[in-house]
């Protein structure tokens, strides 16, 4: 069999960009593990090593997430910001995690402390990518109103625990991928992963979520368009 002609990111690699591009895409977008995507590639008659598959998620993963952070739409001016334990290697770490109201997720940051110093780096993370919005809505943590005052910039915030579903919906695939993959072994682990799976998630979440508002053919539209972004990334990682 020919081997396949490979140009930019994905030169140097035996298998086409297609096969590598829909491994991450797989592992990334449902809740399977590295042996599944193995099998589910197998089905197909691509046999490949989930150690290949390791190196692929942890390679291409990241360069498919900076591209979507590049190429994103502006994000919207109301912002949801909650934080979630996270038990890693037997401590316990709290995941922050910043969503604006079109349910995009904005950033992550995982952390031992759930305090106003953890907030404030949060918050400047996040100011410094998107600049600051008109309003952030959190749970009761008063380490957010807190850091928002010294950092004096007017923004509008609200505090209130059932105002803040959109955020405490977001942890629901983390939660998914926990049980898929265990605890995270180290918190620099799961601040890489996460950061990567958000955005992977960012492109197909929609379509998902609004899939009992939407007629079949809507549906199948939106579901067509998210692929098309995926593929246009490949071929931009391609042409690199």
């Amino acid at each position: 069999m020919t081997k396949p002609k490979q140009s930019g990111d994905f030169l140097g690699h035996r298998f086409s960009p297609e096969i590598i591009a829909y491994a991450v895409w797989a592992y990334h977008r449902f809740p399977m593990s590295l042996r599944d995507v193995e099998d589910l590639l197998a089905a197909r008659g691509i046999i490949v090593s989930y150690e290949t598959i390791r190196a692929w998620v942890a390679n291409f993963g990241s360069q498919y997430a900076k591209v979507i952070r590049r190429d994103r739409p502006k994000v919207a001016d109301k912002w949801h910001l909650d934080e979630v334990v996270l038990p890693t290697n037997g401590k316990k770490y709290w995941l922050w995690r910043a969503v604006d109201s079109n349910g995009d997720v904005l950033d992550i940051l995982v952390q031992s402390r759930r305090n106003k110093r953890t907030a404030d780096r949060f918050f400047r993370k996040l100011f410094k990518t998107f600049g600051a919005p008109r309003v952030v809505v959190t749970d009761k943590l008063r380490s957010y109103g807190a850091a928002l005052k010294d950092l004096a910039l007017g923004i509008e915030h609200r505090s209130h625990k059932r105002l803040n579903n959109r955020s405490e919906g977001s942890h629901r695939p983390t939660r998914r991928r926990e049980k898929c993959m265990g605890r995270f072994k180290s918190p620099r682990q799961a601040q890489q992963f996460l950061s990567v799976h958000d955005q992977i998630q960012n492109v197909f979440r929609h379509r998902r979520h609004r899939r009992h508002t939407l007629s079949a053919a809507c549906y199948r539209q939106s579901r067509a368009d998210a692929h098309w972004i995926w593929d246009d990334i490949t071929r931009v990682l391609k042409a690199a």
